[in-house]
């Protein structure tokens, strides 16, 4: 099972609907349970909810075999502390999704380190969506020390201006 959360902060309705779309077409099989936030969009293909309690949530996220998500660190970090292979598509400013493209610079990164599947064009999605089937995330190795160093050189740059 593929579990698609789009989280419920802002509506996805694009992503909501290209998937419903790609499922219709038979060009996704995976049977898929969705949560879909509160966009207008309701799917007709899979079953859906437009929100879950904290522990339905973490509970149809651990069952399912993959994620399907907007490009948010939240749902990012859940399926790499799982392991969960993820598909990501960033909601993007130019469709009224978000006030900025942060989310477009987090996929592109994770994309790169190998720690997620990204999707930026709608026509990809199927074929990306098939690649969750033998998809292994790369591990994310944390960085405490780096992060440390990191605030100490910019607070010790803030003192110093002072």
């Amino acid at each position: 099972m593929i579990f698609l959360t789009v989280g419920t902060s802002f509506p996805f309705d694009r992503l909501v609907e290209a998937i419903d779309e790609a499922v219709s077409a038979k060009k996704i099989t995976s049977s898929i349970f969705a949560q879909v936030g509160r966009g207008g969009y309701r799917p007709r293909n899979f079953d859906s909810v437009e929100t879950l309690e904290k522990s339905e949530f973490d509970n149809y996220f651990h069952q399912a075999d993959a994620v399907i998500a907007h490009a948010g660190m939240g749902t990012i970090t859940m399926a790499l502390e799982q392991n969960k292979p993820i598909l990501v598509m960033p909601r993007l400013k130019k469709f009224g999704e978000l006030v900025n493209d942060h989310q477009l610079a987090t996929a592109k990164r994770f994309e790169q380190l190998g720690h997620v599947l990204a999707v930026y064009e709608i026509s990809d999605l199927p074929v990306k969506a098939d690649l969750l089937k033998t998809f292994q995330p790369v591990p994310r190795q944390t960085q405490v020390e780096k992060v440390a160093e990191r605030i100490g050189t910019f607070l010790r740059q803030g003192m110093a201006k002072e």
